[in-house]
């Protein structure tokens, strides 16, 4: 691990002790807020998962009740009865957090009948098909919100990731090990001083026994 270029000296031990200190305090937040994130992300997973599956089961009904409507009658009646839509869809989107991660929110408005065609002329099972379908809109909007939120926490979890494993395998330890050069540095220079101290003392001994 490359050691940071610092002089030896006991400011800059203070220095970097403190900075150790906020590294520290800092990967514990963040590998706290990684073990959250992944709680949310792997909840999401789930209910995106059970909700993609429900609706493609009902997606799969209502494309079977419309190919025995498309059955019944000819494609051109069909496309005539369906080319003057009568519904309205909107939608709001805002925004909400998970995790001080930002994530869109769809609101679904449905205004109007979906009966755009005259009844006489279409089978009942056109009817059951397309009230499938107008069912089935907010699901699918609902899905899209959650498979989209699952790809954000994803990104914001990686990130989170490489900023804790940055401070837990190269910021953290580089402090640590210039902390210990920077006291074995001291620890050698006051050993040094004391040596110096000894040997003026016994100088000093020396001259003053010869006097």
């Amino acid at each position: 691990m490359a050691r940071i270029q610092v002089n030896p000296n006991r400011m800059e031990l203070l220095k970097l002790r403190k900075r150790t200190a906020i590294a520290e305090r800092g990967h514990k937040l963040l590998k706290d807020k990684l073990d959250e994130l992944m709680k949310q992300f792997m909840a999401l997973v789930q209910e995106s998962r059970n909700l993609r599956r429900e609706v493609e089961s009902r997606l799969a009904d209502a494309h079977l009740i419309f190919a025995i409507a498309r059955s019944e009658v000819m494609t051109e009646e069909v496309e005539e009865s369906l080319s003057v839509p009568t519904m309205d869809l909107e939608v709001d989107v805002d925004q909400a957090s998970i995790m001080g991660v930002r994530v869109p929110r769809f609101e679904v408005r449905m205004e109007g009948a979906i009966d755009c065609y005259s009844l006489l002329s279409t089978p009942f099972s056109l009817d059951a098909a397309l009230l499938y379908y107008r069912d089935l809109v907010p699901e699918l909007i609902k899905l899209a919100e959650m498979e989209n939120n699952v790809g954000l926490l994803a990104q914001e979890i990686e990130r989170t990731r490489r900023r804790v494993n940055a401070l837990e395998h190269v910021l953290i330890p580089s402090l640590k090990e210039t902390i210990t050069y920077i006291t074995m540095k001291l620890d050698e220079m006051e050993r040094s001083y004391r040596t110096q101290l000894m040997k003026i003392k016994s100088m000093q001994e020396e001259l003053a026994g010869r006097g």
